[in-house]
């Protein structure tokens, strides 16, 4: 029932913004590329995402920290957290605007936004003037919720915001 209704508000939010200029359009359409991502149930993998060019790769298990062992995410073909918003934000730019980079690397790229819109990223970690630390993101539906690839052993999918700790900001390419 809750993906009914998300799915509804979507499509309500695509629906209210076809006759917005294209640049106001773009966050819709990463949230929708993010659902079609979502509906494929594709696999978190450590690494995973970070190839030659954005989409689901084999991940690593080099710095892995996971709790399932042994690490699986050599042999995984899917996608981690940064992966997943490289490839969403790779379709709906038609290039790849964040690169290969981890988390860090992507939020280097972009602008802290206070009143965050559907599309932005929202990542978490330590995040100041001085310090670049984050371990997380997802890409921002609206109302409180991400799409993400949250760990191993999960698919793609929609979280609270506030399932995740350390929320640094929301921010816009």
């Amino acid at each position: 029932m809750r993906r009914r209704l998300a799915v509804a508000a979507v499509l309500l939010l695509l629906t209210a913004t076809a006759s917005v200029p294209l640049g106001l359009s773009l966050p819709p359409l990463i949230v929708r590329i993010a659902y079609e991502i979502e509906q494929r149930g594709i696999v978190y993998a450590w690494g995973g995402g970070h190839g030659a060019s954005p989409g689901p790769s084999k991940g690593t298990c080099r710095g892995y920290q996971g709790r399932i062992k042994p690490c699986p995410a050599a042999r995984t073909r899917g996608l981690d957290c940064s992966g997943f918003a490289r490839w969403v934000y790779a379709l709906a730019h038609g290039e790849d605007v964040l690169g290969p980079g981890n988390t860090d690397d992507h939020v280097r790229r972009m602008r802290r936004v206070s009143s965050p819109r559907p599309g932005d990223l929202v990542f978490f970690g330590k995040i100041t003037k001085k310090t670049v630390k984050t371990h997380h993101v997802g890409i921002y539906l609206g109302g409180g919720k991400m799409m993400n690839a949250p760990e191993t052993g999960a698919v793609v999918r929609v979280d609270d915001i506030g399932r995740k700790k350390d929320f640094a900001g929301f921010y816009r390419y």
